[in-house]
């Protein structure tokens, strides 16, 4: 008997010894992954989902006392995950072994209410306290969880940001609303605080300057939250980034990093907090090999998709060429269908399309989702930004900056015409410019609809990389297919640019 006792006691003060002791805990994170799920996604620089699993899976095995939490933007982007509406990635986020997500506004994308079905579907909770259904007030997933890790009480909460109500198409989120960030996490902090010993914000927010609401702000504006895994402006942050006591941490975006953030806990206080970001060689470093069940399922779900590809989408009156030299030199019928479909959807001034987007023919007759998917293979959306016409013009200036040569920048363009001189030096080249038939304004700002790929200032196109974002539509595959089917494709001839003298074409193949 007073054996058992002092066995008892022993284990009792062990126990206790263990929790007050210095306890590591590791956060992995992600955010923005636009269903970027395989190594050979984003021209192979995605570290891949079966990859990433392998590691933190690894990391687990010796140290429990680990999450992994994303940031949101996960279930839309690559055609294998969007053509069934984000339903075929809840498996592979199952089996990775994520602990924990919130809602990124383009998993809006399909509607509240498939986001609804995919989040039940998922073995992890979907956290978001501050989506909310409009007719009761009531949340639309749960708001927060505890996670008990070796002694350490670890609460998290989820965050989506508010320009969810215009970054994604509104329709999709006609039956919700989302609170004001700052106020909810005010109300988690109180709910959480006393009961946890680390407290985590999982968010959708981001830290661009123009938005209302970034992890940033509701850092300052608050108190007590000791890490924020952020998501929304596809920031890379080597070191994360410290705002009084909150780190915040964000990965960039396409799986190109997988975030890991460090955090140790002596009696059940902070004593540190760092961050860092993983490249796929440290990855490898980790666990060499990529997870074997995962890698199956991405190949059963590339053959499901394959049959899905088949489905008839649209239909079109002719031939369209994609022809390289055709779309990344001159005007082309493509191109101008494109910028056209993408203004009618975003209901812009103007849009503009650049010829290396463009990656496949339109064919004549049933047009398949396989179609336009090689059309628009990369998964972009399509943005609507506000323009100032003085920009316009440096826009247009990159666009026939290279020419004779092929430039995958080159720009089609919609309720627009300019005509350039190939023979002036670059950068003075365009000569008139009309929007809608009337001159351009060069003090005036315009609405612009253009792919996420150039506002991020793909192409070289710096001078829009700082538009100010007003709306936030499908991808392009999609735009297009819609358009086709409401619309038509009239009205896509020529003519909306003008070559005012020729020069020499080099021979390039």
């Amino acid at each position: 008997m007073i054996k058992k006792f002092f066995g008892i006691l022993i284990a009792v003060l062990m126990l206790n010894v263990s929790i007050c002791a210095a306890a590591e805990l590791v956060i992995f994170h992600t955010n923005d992954m636009h269903s970027r799920i395989q190594d050979t996604d984003d021209s192979g620089h995605s570290l891949g989902l079966a990859e990433m699993a392998a590691a933190v899976k690894t990391v687990k095995v010796k140290n429990p006392s680990t999450l992994w939490l994303d940031a949101g933007d996960t279930f839309h982007g690559m055609p294998m995950i969007t053509i069934s509406k984000g339903e075929s990635l809840v498996p592979l986020l199952n089996e990775a072994g994520i602990d924990a997500m919130t809602a990124g506004n383009h998993d809006f994308n399909y509607g509240s209410a498939q986001l609804e079905k995919l989040a039940k579907e998922l073995k992890f909770p979907l956290l978001d306290a501050n989506v909310v259904r409009k007719n009761n007030g009531k949340l639309l997933f749960k708001p927060y969880k505890i996670f008990k890790l070796n002694g350490i009480k670890v609460g998290v909460f989820g965050l989506s940001t508010p320009e969810t109500a215009f970054k994604t198409n509104p329709k999709n989120v006609t039956e919700v609303k989302f609170l004001n960030p700052v106020e909810v996490s005010k109300q988690m902090i109180k709910t959480l605080r006393p009961k946890c010993d680390v407290l985590i914000a999982v968010m959708h927010m981001g830290v661009d300057a123009s938005s209302e609401f970034t992890s940033e702000r509701i850092a300052r504006e608050t108190d007590g939250i000791d890490l924020i895994v952020d998501g929304h402006s596809h920031t890379a942050l080597p070191d994360g980034l410290r705002i009084k006591n909150t780190l915040i941490v964000q990965a960039g975006c396409y799986e190109h990093f997988l975030g890991r953030a460090t955090i140790e806990v002596e009696n059940h206080k902070i004593i540190s907090k760092k961050a860092e970001l993983l490249n796929a060689e440290e990855i490898k470093e980790i666990c060499p090999t990529p997870d074997k069940k995962i890698l199956a399922m991405l190949a059963e779900a590339n053959k499901h998709a394959e049959k899905l590809l088949n489905e008839v989408v649209a239909h079109s009156d002719k031939e369209l060429s994609s022809e390289r030299l055709l779309v990344r030199r001159n005007e082309s019928e493509l191109g101008n269908l494109a910028a056209d479909a993408m203004r009618w959807a975003a209901k812009s001034d103007i849009a503009i399309i650049n010829g290396g987007g463009l990656r496949a023919d339109l064919p004549k007759g049933d047009v398949r989702k396989r179609d336009t998917i090689a059309i628009f293979p990369f998964g972009n959306t399509l943005r609507i930004a506000e323009i100032k016409g003085s920009t316009i013009r440096e826009m247009l200036e990159h666009s026939v900056e290279y020419y004779p040569a092929s430039f995958g920048g080159f720009l089609d363009v919609s309720n627009m015409t300019f005509s350039y001189d190939p023979s002036q030096p670059a950068k003075h080249r365009v000569k008139e410019i009309s929007i809608g038939g009337q001159p351009l304004d060069e003090n005036k700002t315009y609405t612009i609809a253009l792919v996420d790929f150039q506002t991020l200032g793909g192409d070289g196109y710096t001078m829009l990389k700082n538009l100010k974002i007003v709306g936030e539509l499908g991808t392009c595959d999609e735009v297009l297919a819609d358009y086709l089917n409401k619309v038509g494709m009239s009205g896509i001839e020529v003519g909306r640019i003008t070559k005012l003298k020729e020069v020499p074409i080099p021979d390039e193949k």
